[in-house]
């Protein structure tokens, strides 16, 4: 591969006087950074999505696809490591300091990085206090309105070997940062959600307690499997997979949690996947209160995995409602593939597809395809394998092999799938998106809530079908209702995107505007980030904006035209035409 050059979220990060430690006790010093390496930084940066680019003795420069993963791995390990260091004589404590920069750089054909980007990245991690975070300017803007600990404005500061000034911040993690010169005002808490109606739940990611990171995944899916039948309980809200994930490798105050998710009740656990055998333990929590509902244990042979998660699921929602009706039990009890292969291949693949970039779809395929050939029909391994080769199709060629592959395996998620309310919603996104054939989506999409209600996937894929297709009312009352029932959803760009469309359709271009820049601090490396940001730019008469983001739109995706794009989407007319007018106006190809 060519260098190439690409903007990207870098994190430096070394260990504060380590040649002092190393001169007191080698030995013990190196013993401890490999401990913390193995059990909390490597993981750290894997739950993120981080690649390790180098390692430098005591510190690392790692890139990540986005400067909101960046912050909440170094805040994870910062705030892990005054934990470590409590009780330790001030001279004994392994303290990190951080630098994070958003910038361009230059990737080498060894997939090694260089540039202004990570030369920046290293500089701030230079003037970083021990235990504190330091973000550029740049990186700053991504997170502002999402952290709610203390930053410190550190005005103009003079970096060596960089030519001009730049204005950097500090987040000190377990502290109050003190601001030089000027305080930044302390991001917005997060925001407490009502409850619903519905007896509410989330359920946390569960604690891989098998030693080795590569079966988180396993942990993962379970969930995944508890959260889906749990949704498919029509007078239960549960909170969707995405959000609930945001927790992930976190230590979790449940009574926070439960504000910061809207729900009543919180279900955590752990599993433990040794040889043929698996533990599984559970607990319901009352979030208000704290008070346990309900817990209880689980060992059992791989062969019975589904069946553990079935009697999980249908224990804790006897809890919480022990009236429970046996069509409501049978409700919860989906097809299951019968190839326990074909399940670990789909559950490897769909990391590589949420995040909605054609180098990640296109690795996720060949794994949905081994899947299928052990488990011809498949539903969910047929629904991820249509929604990788769209993303493929839209943002990485246009080949009809792809466009193809969405509309073939859309068809069979559909057929398969008729009691899987993920695969009915990921055949009706390939259908309306790829097929063109919006009451084919709709019908699929209603099935799915028919399953269940509360299936974030089906409102977060639904209101971009809704939006293209011209229905600005249903793209914003199905993007919001998304958003509502994943609130920390990764996934949060595709709602967005219906929004910010919808309301540019509608002719209100400033909440456009607004909601435009949400989407691009969703998901900075997506191109419809980008000229969503041209477009209400230019509405809104901000040309050299606009044309910069296009700018952006044809360095992600060159082959971008504004036909081509509502051609391949068949965008309806009452939304294609201010549209296009806008990009037109960015200065993109028509």
């Amino acid at each position: 591969m060519a260098e190439q050059r690409k903007l990207a979220a870098i994190l430096a990060a070394d260990v504060v006087g380590f040649s002092r430690l190393t001169g007191a006790d080698e030995d013990r010093t190196l013993a401890r950074l490999r401990s913390l390496r193995s059990d909390l930084v490597d993981p750290t940066i894997s739950v993120h999505r981080g690649r390790v680019i180098k390692r430098t003795g005591d510190g690392a420069l790692v890139e990540f696809r986005s400067v909101v993963d960046a912050v909440r791995c170094a805040i994870e390990i910062q705030t892990s490591m005054v934990d470590r260091n409590a009780g330790l004589a001030p001279e004994q404590r392994i303290e990190f300091r951080i630098g994070i920069h958003l910038g361009d750089v230059v990737e080498e054909s060894d997939g090694d990085l260089m540039g202004d980007g990570v030369n920046i990245a290293a500089r701030l991690e230079g003037v970083a206090a021990p235990g504190a975070i330091c973000l550029s300017e740049d990186a700053y803007r991504q997170v502002r309105s999402r952290l709610d600990l203390a930053i410190s404005d550190l005005g103009e500061t003079t970096l060596k070997n960089i030519a001009e000034p730049m204005r950097i911040y500090s987040l000190q993690v377990g502290v109050t940062a003190t601001a030089q010169p000027a305080p930044a005002p302390l991001a917005e808490p997060p925001t407490v959600l009502a409850l619903p109606e519905k007896p509410s739940v989330a359920v946390l990611p569960f604690q891989n307690m098998s030693g080795d990171v590569e079966q988180d995944y396993f942990a993962d899916g379970m969930v995944e499997d508890i959260i889906t039948g749990l949704a498919r309980i029509k007078w239960l809200f549960v909170i969707a997979r995405n959000s609930s994930f945001a927790y992930k490798g976190k230590s979790v105050d449940i009574k926070q949690a439960g504000r910061e998710l809207g729900v009543r009740y919180v279900l955590e656990g752990s599993v433990r996947k040794v040889a043929n055998r698996v533990r599984v333990t559970a607990q319901l929590i009352e979030a208000e209160t704290g008070g346990h509902v309900w817990a209880d244990r689980y060992d059992r042979t791989l062969d019975d995995i589904f069946a553990i998660q079935d009697e999980l699921t249908m224990s804790v929602v006897a809890a919480i409602e022990p009236s429970l009706r046996q069509a409501e039990i049978e409700r919860v009890k989906r097809k299951r593939p019968d190839n326990l292969d074909a399940y670990d291949l789909v559950l490897r693949a769909i990391p590589q597809v949420y995040p909605a970039m054609p180098d990640g779809a296109a690795q996720a395929l060949p794994l949905l395809e081994r899947a299928l050939t052990l488990e011809p029909n498949y539903a969910l391994a047929h629904g991820f394998a249509s929604w990788a080769h769209e993303i493929v199709y839209a943002r990485g060629g246009s080949r009809d092999e792809n466009r193809l592959g969405a509309i073939r395996h859309a068809h069979a998620a559909i057929a398969h799938g008729r009691d899987d309310a993920i695969a009915l919603s990921l055949g009706g996104f390939g259908m309306g998106m790829v097929a063109h054939d919006r009451a084919a989506a709709r019908q699929a999409f209603e099935a799915a809530l028919a399953l269940s209600q509360s299936c974030a996937l089906t409102y977060i894929l639904g209101s971009v079908i809704m939006a293209l297709g011209g229905d600005a009312d249903r793209g914003i009352e199905w993007g919001e209702h998304a958003l509502r029932l994943s609130p920390c959803d990764p996934m949060s760009y595709a709602p967005l995107l219906s929004i910010a469309l919808s309301r540019l359709q509608r002719g209100e271009h400033e909440a456009a505007a607004e909601t435009a820049q949400k989407v691009f601090q969703a998901n900075p490396y997506w191109s419809p980030a980008h000229f969503l940001l041209a477009a209400t730019h230019a509405k809104l008469g901000r040309l050299d904006a606009a044309r910069a983001s296009a700018a952006r739109v044809l360095e992600l995706q060159p082959g971008f035209t504004i036909s081509g794009y509502c051609a391949s989407f068949d965008i309806h007319p009452s939304l294609a035409e201010p549209l296009s007018e806008a990009l037109g106006l960015a200065g993109l190809p028509a």
